[in-house]
């Protein structure tokens, strides 16, 4: 398996301006498959959803999941705007379709950006013919939609693995946004948006099943805020180009789709906004999986614990605390908690060699992991995460403005 720059045959990309940002950046990022190419989709759980992820939804049943044009925009979240936002998205798909010469319902529609403002689809639909001009194969123009769709984050965000598949070489690239509003919590059916590429030939179908479980122990397992977004998608397509097949029990290629996912959910927590540490919870000893789980969501939402990894603050209690709420079955007896190499809990007391000055210097460094055993089960889970500092206020308090 190798994970060097190489781009998925049977795509290509392109990113235009469309006067959708107020920095005047390029916001309307295209893809486009040679042909039509199958597709498997999963979505925020939020009850409240943009029009995009409405769309895009009925679009993939419709289609019987085959998609021609992955049409993206940013700065706008065409949330919360009711149906004149559904109108709106629909407005683009059909243009899409006429311009790239596919049926409607073969368009994919994504936005991200500030909700509840009216999406402007006649700039987007004006736009379509510099998208058509524009693109490419290459990896610099897998950059540019890299770059057009971010939002918040300071960095694009990419991803690469190929393997062998009886002696064809079969490819995957991942690109995604997202640097706020980031705990994701998708389901089958400031933004996380993820787009997955591979030149396998995969049914709808078999991609349906892939996808959950690359999906579950990635993007399901990080948090910056807590914060579910309206638009969350990931999307996962496959054109087939290079003609070789692949089923949802390919171990190998499974392998690499997972790795692509977890580079990119990692990507996304290190960019987190105001982000000065990254933190890899790793939770053992849960009576279920669920429960370690919800040991690490407890922990990774809770402002408290947020701000001392902030402020390199190694206040354990903080910790045992969120433990405690978190709804899993525990016996606070049973529980240690490791710093880096440091054991800073022991049946759940402070450890006798804690040593608060050694803690502080490993919480100096930006990235860390904190080890936690509760001693009840054989439930575990690894989650990643981030501090909240006044800079992620700073940024949020002035999101609109």
């Amino acid at each position: 398996m190798t994970s060097t720059i190489s781009l998925p045959r049977g795509f290509r990309f392109a990113a235009v301006k469309a006067a959708i940002k107020p920095s005047g950046n390029a916001d309307f990022a295209c893809a486009v498959a040679d042909s039509v190419a199958s597709a498997a989709a999963m979505f925020t759980s939020n009850r409240v959803v943009a029009a995009p992820v409405i769309v895009g939804r009925r679009q993939l049943v419709s289609s019987g999941g085959l998609v021609r044009v992955v049409a993206v925009n940013a700065g706008n979240a065409n949330c919360a705007t009711g149906e004149q936002g559904i109108e709106a998205c629909q407005q683009v798909t059909a243009a899409a379709a006429v311009q790239f010469g596919c049926e409607q319902t073969q368009v994919f529609p994504s936005s991200t950006g500030i909700i509840g403002v009216p999406l402007p689809a006649a700039k987007l639909v004006a736009a379509l013919p510099a998208v058509q001009v524009a693109l490419g194969d290459t990896a610099e123009h897998f950059m540019q939609f890299a770059r057009a769709i971010m939002t918040t984050d300071t960095k694009p965000k990419t991803a690469f693995a190929s393997i062998e598949v009886d002696g064809t070489q079969v490819r995957i690239a991942g690109v995604a946004k997202g640097a706020g509003m980031i705990h994701p919590q998708l389901v089958p059916h400031a933004t996380m948006l993820v787009y997955l590429f591979t030149d396998a030939k995969i049914t709808p179908t078999d991609l349906a099943k892939l996808l959950p479980a690359s999906v579950e122990s990635s993007f399901n397992r990080i948090s910056i805020d807590g914060d579910t977004s309206t638009n969350d998608t990931v999307l996962l397509l496959a054109s087939g180009a290079s003609g070789a097949a692949v089923g949802a029990d390919h171990a190998e290629f499974r392998s690499a789709l997972d790795q692509v996912c977890l580079s990119l959910a990692r990507q996304i927590i290190d960019d987190g906004e105001g982000v000065t540490h990254v933190v890899e919870l790793q939770i053992h000893g849960a009576a279920s999986d669920a429960d370690a789980l919800r040991v690490a969501r407890a922990i990774a939402h809770s402002p408290l614990v947020k701000t001392a990894w902030a402020g390199c603050d190694p206040n354990w209690g903080r910790l045992i605390a969120a433990i405690g709420y978190s709804g899993a079955e525990i016996d606070p007896a049973r529980i240690d908690i490791w710093l880096g190499a440091q054991q800073i809990c022991s049946a759940g007391g402070r450890a006798q060699d804690f040593n608060q000055q050694a803690a502080h210097e490993v919480m100096l460094q930006r990235e860390f992991t904190i080890r936690i055993e509760l001693g009840v089960g054989s439930g575990r889970c690894n989650f990643w995460t981030t501090d909240l500092t006044a800079e992620y206020v700073r940024i949020n308090a002035e999101y609109s403005t």
